[in-house]
């Protein structure tokens, strides 16, 4: 980023990623004015991690920032994406998008597009740094979060286990990248330092779709 103070959108997931890139922005100085989350096209769960609107709110909440919560299809979702960002852009005189990506070029590649589109910079707090060490980084500066998917390898065993000293030996000894960054799982961050309160969870039950483990959530 720049030494500039920009007014940012942060690329919401609701995870450890986005909320600890969200986190490095505000350290350096840089003021977020919205999250954005795109859900499934009935616009019951987000997109990326398979989290409710009401948890992405309560989040959102806790943070005293509005979030645009947008539906889609997969085949309309970078329209969709870079509709809003224009969006908040326009609304709120944004000029930076954050986002929590940590190596992966495409994914980069995508975002640089999207925000090039909506008149933005993409910002990745994260990128190139090590991994392990980003999570205990995370774990160091106060966040909490659990796992909320997984894929079959590591099991629904590992579904709600809170992220810890434990589970990344845990995720290490199954052979699993402990940032998850391959999409190994996903995370919900239940409190972090610049939440003004916890988010409640709502009961859950685990359920299996394709090769993945999710919790559904009542």
């Amino acid at each position: 980023m720049t030494n500039t103070p920009e007014n940012i959108i942060c690329s919401w997931s609701g995870g450890k990623d986005s909320c600890f890139a969200f986190m490095q922005a505000v350290q350096q100085g840089h003021q977020p004015v919205a999250l954005l989350n795109i859900l499934n096209e009935n616009g019951r769960i987000s997109r990326s991690h398979g989290l409710p609107p009401a948890i992405l709110q309560q989040q959102a909440a806790a943070l005293g920032l509005p979030i645009h919560l947008q539906p889609s299809t997969w085949a309309d979702y970078e329209q969709h994406f870079t509709a809003t960002l224009t969006t908040i852009r326009e609304q709120y005189g944004a000029t930076a998008a954050v986002f929590g990506d940590i190596d992966l070029q495409p994914h980069r590649d995508w975002e640089e597009k999207v925000c090039a589109a909506a008149g933005l910079r993409a910002v990745l707090p994260l990128w190139q740094l090590d991994r392990k060490m980003l999570v205990y980084r995370m774990l160091e500066q106060g966040i909490k979060c659990r796992i909320v998917s997984c894929n079959e390898h590591l099991g629904e065993h590992f579904l709600g286990r809170l992220l810890d000293d434990v589970l990344v030996a845990d995720l290490e000894a199954a052979g699993v990248d402990v940032c998850g960054e391959n999409g190994e799982f996903h995370t919900v961050v239940t409190d972090c330092p610049l939440f003004s309160l916890s988010v409640q969870l709502p009961a859950y039950r685990k359920i299996k779709h394709e090769k993945y483990w999710f919790l559904d959530w009542e």
